[in-house]
């Protein structure tokens, strides 16, 4: 896998005081790891932009510190921005070591047709679109294309078992975590049918209920703040 390149330089300013790196074009970010002592650090805006663009959160990312001779092999953990303006206003990097494996996540990519939905005797529907895998950083792959032209039949699906990966590379996700199915086509009378059914409720007796969010599994201690 082709690694990118960063020049990331060491950083004296902290807390508030960040807000002066901002204004004048750079962003705080923090290096930590397994065994690794944070480093807090800066980087150019625009040079991070081309390197996350590439990279994501998926890829390895090679950083030099201080145009220093020893670049350490880093993913991209957390991009924090300011969703008004734009701007990137932080990352935490998680410094890999080669010969230790890491666990993250990756996405899945839909390729080709399912001969079902092409004539339109189904529609797709998509349940998971990202994995957690695990393997060495040497071993890391950018994403998981999944073939949709086996789905023939109605009600036909594919998992996460059914995904295929090298075999240095193990899936974390449950396996049976649906990736594709195909759903029958609702035909025209029975959508009609369903709105005319349909019974308004007035505003003030319906309840919202917001699913809690999951817990993230910790891999590391997390980063000190900037």
């Amino acid at each position: 896998m082709e690694q990118i390149e960063l020049t990331v330089h060491k950083r004296r300013l902290v807390g508030k005081q960040v807000r002066q790196l901002r204004r004048e074009g750079w962003v705080p970010a923090v290096i930590y790891g397994h065994d690794v002592e944070p480093l807090p650090v800066q980087v150019d805006q625009h040079g991070l932009r081309r390197a996350l663009a590439q990279a994501g959160l998926s890829h390895l990312i090679s950083l030099r510190v201080d145009d220093g001779e020893m670049p350490c092999v880093a993913l991209v953990r957390e991009v924090q921005q300011d969703v008004l303006m734009g701007n990137i206003l932080h990352v935490d990097f998680l410094q890999v070591q080669m010969a230790e494996k890491l666990r993250t996540t990756i996405p899945l990519h839909l390729i080709g047709e399912s001969p079902a939905v092409e004539q339109r005797r189904g529609m797709l529907l998509q349940g998971v679109t990202e994995v957690e895998i695990e393997c060495l950083p040497g071993n890391l792959i950018d994403a998981i294309e999944v073939d949709l032209s086996s789905l023939t039949e109605l009600e036909q699906e594919l998992t996460v078992a059914d995904l295929i990966v090298p075999a240095d590379v193990k899936i974390l996700t449950d396996p049976q975590e649906m990736v594709v199915r195909v759903m029958g086509a609702p035909e025209e009378k029975e959508i009609k049918e369903e709105i005319e059914e349909e019974i308004p409720v007035p505003p003030a007796e319906v309840e919202v209920i917001r699913r809690p969010r999951r817990e993230k599994e910790a891999e590391l201690e997390s980063p000190p703040e900037e």
